[in-house]
This record gives C-alpha cells, structure tokens and sequence, in this order.
C-alpha cells in the first residue's frame, strides 16, 4: 500500500517518481505539448518555445545555484558563449547543426573553468560578484574580437534544417526545443539521483562537512560548472537559432537576473520548480500586456515605450511578495495544495 510519505522499496527509492498519478500526469502534459502546433499560432508558438529555451537555462542553473549552492549571475556570459559559438560556426564555417549544438555546450563548459577555479576558495556573494564580472567580460571579448565574433556588428545565423525540417518555421523548432527541454529536465533529475547530485547536495548544505565525509569538493564544485555551463550553452545555441541575429545587447545583465529570478521564484534546488518558474516569468510580460490592453487607454503608448522598465518593476516584485510570503517558491504553493488536498477533509 502506497503511504504517501515513506518510501516502501529499494525500487521506488531510486525511480524517477514512484507514483502512477504523477506518470500519468505527465503523459498528459506531454501530449498536450506535442499536440499544441497542430491548435496554436505561429505567435503563441513563438512565445512557447522561447518558455522552453527558458525551462533549459533555469534548470542548468538551478543544478549549479540550487542544487550545489553556488551562486551564479553570470548566465548571460554562458548564454553568449553558446549562442556565438551556435552562430559563427554555422554562418562562417558551415558546420552542420548536429556538430555546433554539442561544440556550443562543450566550448561553455570549458570556459566556465575559469570560474569555477575561483569558486574553490569563494562563495556567496563573492562568488556571484566573480560570475557577474565574468559575464561582463565575456561581453567586452566579444566586442573587441571582431575579426572572429563580428563584434558589434553581431552574427546572421543562415536557415538551419533538422532532419529535413526548416528550424525557422515555428513549429519544426517548437518540436527541436521540445526534445532539448526533456533531455534537460531527463538529465538533471538523474543526476540529482547519483553520488554525484548527492555530492552536490552535502556540499550546498555543508561544505566543510561534506569534505570531512570525503568529498572531493575541487572535483565536485567543478563538475556542477561545467555540467551547469553545458545545459546553459546548448539553451543559448537554441537562443540563437529562434532570435537568427546574435548580438551583445541580447545577453545583458537582465537575463543574468531573470535566470536567477526563475529559480527563486520557482524553488531553490527543485527541478520541477525550475521548470515552473522558468515558464511563469517567461510568460509575465505576456500576461502584464494583456493586462494593459485590456484594462488600460487603448491609445495610450505606456507599456510599448516602457516595456523593459515595467518588466523589470514586476520581476522585482515578483520576487519580493515570493520571498516575503513564500520562500519555497512556486513548487512549495504546489505541495500546500497537494497536501490539503491529499488529507482533505482533514486538512491541518
């Protein structure tokens, strides 16, 4: 008999998830996902595949800041690696795209060895200022390197075929961001189950004494770098294939703090609350322009001419009510509900 709290075998400790609802569940949410081109627009597409791009970064960060306990604001400088690396090297070297998809993750992940070495002796906030400076550099390489990254002059990706399929239309890339956005989420929640994630873990809660249990914390903290690093790589890669134009002002300070954002917002450590904080801000400033077209002047020029700056008041206070209300996130809202739900009527 299935308890609800305990785990009643070896098998079930280890799966993914022991429960038939959730599978069920997830069968559902998976056909509606794959069945959404054959109803949706080429705009809602549009908007729902730059949610998954989102769901990939925010659970590649959340492996590195939520689970490990590094703090990172330096994502727009792994988004840029992996965006460029995607662009010049299908627009100045013709490489096909199942080569640069792996070579934007891969150049990320070894970059972010030059910050992860530092991260051996440095955490907090000294750590997330030592990400923000290398964000920062990341982009001022990027400009003065004209002769290879364009500089400000920024990259034209070329169309880009998958299997036959034109990427620039909207729906063969939903379908190619849709597959990256699972082997995301597939690969996190198996780490999350080995000795690795476990490592990762013991060090987030207690570095000092994770060392004194025998973990390696140079290999580990390492290894949450590139690992992180690569996942965030290969969602700038799919950046730069939706947008077809990489330029530095894409990968601003913003997107940093938005990223950070998303896994705050959803649940520090969770992957499942990754995902949905990833999709919540994602869709934010869609639900704030309805709200202005719908509530507001018709005529009135507010939200276009001020867009980033409302943007970035609601992500602020987004964020406030979140941590002043619900420090878990959007995943502890999720396991109130399921618990009440769970005991009803008994609920206490």
């Amino acid at each position: 008999m299935r308890t609800g709290h305990f785990k009643e075998s070896y098998a079930s400790l280890v799966a993914l998830n022991d429960s038939h609802v959730v599978w069920a569940w997830t069968a559902v949410l998976l056909a509606g996902l794959l069945a959404l081109p054959l109803f949706a627009g080429n705009y809602p597409l549009s908007l729902a595949s730059a949610a998954l791009i989102a769901v990939v970064g925010a659970v590649g960060l959340n492996l590195l800041t939520g689970t490990t306990g590094l703090i990172s604001i330096g994502q727009s400088g792994f988004l840029a690696i992996g965006a460029y690396t995607n662009g010049l090297l299908l627009a100045d070297y013709d490489w096909p795209l199942w080569a640069t998809m792996p070579a934007a993750g891969i150049l990320s992940a070894l970059i972010s060895l030059l910050v992860g070495i530092p991260s051996l002796r440095l955490k907090g906030l000294y750590l997330a200022i030592t990400t923000l400076a290398f964000a920062f550099i990341v982009t001022h390489i990027i400009l003065y390197a004209e002769d290879i990254t364009h500089g400000p002059n920024g990259v034209f990706l070329p169309k880009v075929t998958a299997f036959g399929f034109d990427l620039s239309r909207d729906r063969p890339f939903f379908y190619f961001t849709l597959a990256f956005t699972i082997l995301a989420i597939l690969l996190a929640l198996n780490l999350s189950r080995t000795r690795i994630g476990r490592a990762w873990m013991a060090i987030r809660d207690h570095d000092i004494a994770a060392r004194v249990m025998g973990i390696d914390l140079v290999r580990y903290k390492l290894l949450a770098f590139m690992i992180s690093s690569f996942i965030v790589g290969i969602a700038g890669a799919l950046m730069s294939l939706q947008i077809r134009f990489v330029n530095t002002d894409v990968f601003g300070l913003i997107l940093s703090i938005e990223a950070l954002a998303m896994i705050i917002l959803g649940g520090l450590g969770s992957i499942a609350g990754a995902v949905l904080g990833a999709v919540f801000l994602s869709l934010l400033p869609e639900v704030i322009r309805l709200a202005f077209e719908t509530f507001g002047d018709p005529s009135s020029t507010t939200y276009t001419t001020y867009v980033y700056e409302i943007r970035g008041i609601a992500y602020g206070v987004v964020i406030v009510a979140f941590l002043r209300f619900k420090p878990e996130g959007l995943i502890g809202l999720w396991r109130d509900a399921k618990r009440y739900w769970t005991n009803w009527p008994l609920a206490y």
